[in-house]
């Protein structure tokens, strides 16, 4: 993990893959965890340079005093600045796609690409509300363990779980090498955000909407709408997954971004 001070704050990131001088691909984390949760990618795309950013209050990182999808997609672009990226290819898992809403609504010219994978553009629903205020509370009161045992079986569908409970395993030691305060205000950031649904029409880059089939937090069909929204979006879903579909899979989702990365070009 590397560590950048920009405007006094500690900036936590990882880099991979090939030189500064290929194209930057930006992978942008899913709540609870860390950047961690993109190993299986950093050597999965020859050509390119991975920066994968940690959120803020993730992986040691400083919180940002602004609990919001926009303060937070502003402080990937303040770490792209510090690198001298202007412009990259964006992939964000969950929370990581709602930042990247952010990153259009900011500066939409340095997004040259997307991928969005087990994601929404919609707002929570008002029925969501009570569940963040309780997981809100569960964060700052019993801490990352309690989050885990409460998140993990819906992060990963029942494949991973019945098949491969080593996969159950390394989540939990990411979202429990969290802090409780970096949890909760990610959480803050999840129930306050704007409804991006609006700006689905404008949106005119490449775009790859991934998801796995057996996700239940951002469903498939839910996905595969918002795919349509985007013109010329390419809708897939990721077999024997959930929410977690690079993680799960990473065999399928690396060899599906690959080659989009590929088309490019």
């Amino acid at each position: 993990m590397q560590i950048a001070t920009i405007d006094g704050r500690h900036f936590h990131y990882r880099v991979a893959g090939t030189p500064a001088a290929a194209p930057t691909l930006v992978l942008v984390h899913a709540f609870p965890l860390g950047a961690g949760m993109f190993a299986p990618q950093e050597d999965a795309f020859p050509g390119w340079r991975l920066v994968i950013p940690a959120l803020p209050g993730f992986d040691g990182a400083d919180l940002n005093d602004d609990a919001s999808v926009d303060a937070y997609a502003a402080d990937v672009l303040r770490l792209l600045d510090h690198m001298r990226v202007d412009r990259a290819v964006f992939a964000g898992v969950s929370l990581g796609g709602y930042l990247l809403f952010g990153l259009l609504r900011q500066q939409p010219a340095r997004v040259r690409a997307m991928v969005l994978a087990d994601t929404r553009s919609a707002a929570d629903a008002p029925g969501a509300r009570a569940g963040r205020e309780k997981l809100l509370q569960t964060a700052r009161t019993a801490g990352p363990a309690a989050i885990a045992d409460e998140m993990l079986p819906k992060l990963l569908g029942d494949t991973t779980r019945t098949r491969r409970p080593q996969v159950g395993d390394a989540v939990r030691r990411m979202i429990e090498g969290q802090t409780g305060e970096g949890i909760a205000a990610a959480v803050q950031v999840l129930m306050t955000r704007p409804d991006s649904t609006p700006l689905l029409p404008a949106i005119n880059v490449p775009t790859l909407v991934l998801v796995g089939r057996e996700d239940t937090l951002t469903a498939p069909a839910e996905m595969e709408q918002m795919a349509a929204g985007i013109a010329g979006a390419e809708f897939v879903q990721i077999e024997d997954a959930g929410h977690l579909a690079n993680l799960e899979n990473p065999a399928a989702f690396n060899r599906l971004v690959a080659g989009w990365l590929t088309s490019l070009t």
